[in-house]
């Protein structure tokens, strides 16, 4: 079965709640968050198999109309992003930390797929807009060759897009800290 992940933003909340509503009533998807975010836009963000997806991101954009902005499609998604987008991963033991911050959620899912598929690393979280001025974070964990090459890899793609804000690597992070993170 192809995953898939879709995203739709509108500048109106009003809009943004109808749409979700007929959206996830119309299509076989499994709404990952529905919720309004800075500065006043709203956020529909869910995940089935590829068809499904593309068929809720076509209804949300011909039936939104004035209040479409943005909308996402990401096929045969990593196993392991819709656990981070949703806050189920299993922590365990933290090598290496990547972080990588963006200007958009859409940037941000595409950087955590790529970062899971470039190398053996595990995805913790991908935090995205709520609170943070639109943008969002994504963090993942392995061994500091894997953090590498992922952080590399996944910061070069968002940067070529003009949308990361900083990259950061940590080759040993401190309990600490991580406590607070997650």
């Amino acid at each position: 079965m192809n995953r898939a992940v879709g995203l739709l933003e509108f500048n109106s909340i009003a809009a943004g709640i109808e749409i979700a509503d007929l959206i996830v009533k119309s299509a076989h998807i499994e709404l990952l968050q529905a919720q309004p975010v800075c500065p006043g836009k709203y956020v529909a963000m869910f995940h089935g198999e590829v068809g499904s997806v593309k068929s809720a991101v076509e209804t949300g954009q011909k039936e939104s109309k004035e209040f479409f902005v943005d909308s996402f499609i990401l096929a045969n998604v990593h196993q392991d992003v819709i656990p981070a987008l949703t806050g189920a991963v299993q922590i365990g033991e933290v090598k290496a930390l990547g972080v990588i911050e963006t200007f958009s959620v859409a940037s941000a899912i595409v950087a955590a797929d790529l970062a899971a598929k470039t190398a053996q690393i595990r995805l913790l979280e991908v935090r995205t807009a709520m609170g943070m001025g639109g943008k969002a974070v994504l963090t993942f964990t392995g061994d500091i060759g894997s953090v590498e090459i992922a952080l590399g890899t996944a910061a070069k793609n968002v940067a070529d897009k003009g949308l990361l804000v900083k990259k950061s690597f940590i080759p040993s992070v401190h309990k600490d800290l991580m406590d607070k993170l997650l």
